[in-house]
């Protein structure tokens, strides 16, 4: 069975850029599109329209956004098969329950204006510590950038540590279906009660971390195929920071996210939270189990 590209809707213009890049996602997977709108957030901002038509809001706001998005998605990507789900229930929920039946789950990073705004953008960084598949927060301002030609590259965070083999298979298959390579991206610091102002000593402990990290990149990157454009970049600097740059020229950025033991969902730590805040580009978030 082939697991559809999942999308969350509301009609905000954060969303319709989600939709563009899920359908041109699902072209390239060869998958189905599923347009997916949880009515609660209707909610958020009255029923006037609904008043004047006579109808109730729930039902005016789905049944006119669904229409409108499916039409958009068609024209995206002809090819492309489109089905939509409205569910009156809360959207985290909702979409948490989706990824475990879908390849990919794609969100905005916000959602209409006003109390509306700030609960999507709290919903999606939910869904993004709960989701069962990889997920896909579209930021940026750029509609296309799924498309063939129009990615530079995919940029892949490398952590301390092992770096979990799911996170590094998504980056690697989705630079192989757009013919990009990969830049495998590892930052560090050298604490500053390490630092010595002995002139024997300086730059040694700098040395000494900028070489686990190199340790840690090859052993992220040892199952890769050869036939990979793999580019590997050790960095000094903050993860968060060094990551949101290389944002600015990237189409993907991809980081792991590992699932506790003793937790529901997946554990984001203040890297995660302040790329999915701050990036240039889309972001996925790819769960691993620890």
């Amino acid at each position: 069975m082939e697991l559809p590209v999942v999308v969350g809707v509301d009609g905000s213009e954060s969303s319709l850029r989600a939709v563009d890049w899920a359908a041109d996602e699902a072209a390239l997977r060869g998958v189905p599109l599923r347009l997916v709108f949880a009515s609660l957030w209707e909610h958020y901002e009255g029923s006037q329209l609904a008043e004047a038509l006579g109808k109730q809001s729930e039902r005016v706001r789905a049944q006119n956004i669904m229409d409108s998005v499916a039409l958009r998605a068609h024209r995206r990507q002809a090819d492309v098969k489109v089905s939509t789900h409205v569910e009156p229930e809360e959207p985290d929920y909702v979409l948490v329950r989706e990824s475990r039946s879908a390849s990919l789950l794609v969100t905005g990073n916000r959602g209409r204006t006003g109390l509306a705004e700030a609960l999507l953008g709290s919903v999606s960084l939910t869904v993004a510590g709960h989701a069962h598949c990889p997920m896909v927060v579209v930021r940026g301002d750029h509609d296309d950038r799924t498309l063939p030609g129009t990615y530079d590259r995919i940029v892949l965070g490398v952590g301390e540590g092992p770096t979990a083999p799911v996170a590094v298979r998504f980056a690697v298959e989705e630079a192989q279906r757009r013919r990009v390579p990969v830049e495998a991206l590892r930052a560090w610091r050298c604490p500053a009660h390490e630092s010595t102002d002995h002139p024997l000593l300086t730059g040694e402990p700098a040395r000494l971390h900028e070489q686990r990290a190199v340790e840690d990149l090859e052993a992220a990157l040892k199952e890769v195929p050869a036939d990979v454009d793999l580019r590997r970049r050790t960095v000094e600097g903050h993860p968060r920071t060094v990551l949101v740059e290389a944002s600015h020229r990237a189409g993907l950025l991809v980081i792991g996210a590992r699932r506790g033991q003793r937790h529901f969902g997946l554990q984001l730590g203040r890297v995660a939270h302040g790329v999915l805040h701050h990036s240039a580009c889309p972001v996925a978030i790819v769960p691993e189990r620890a």
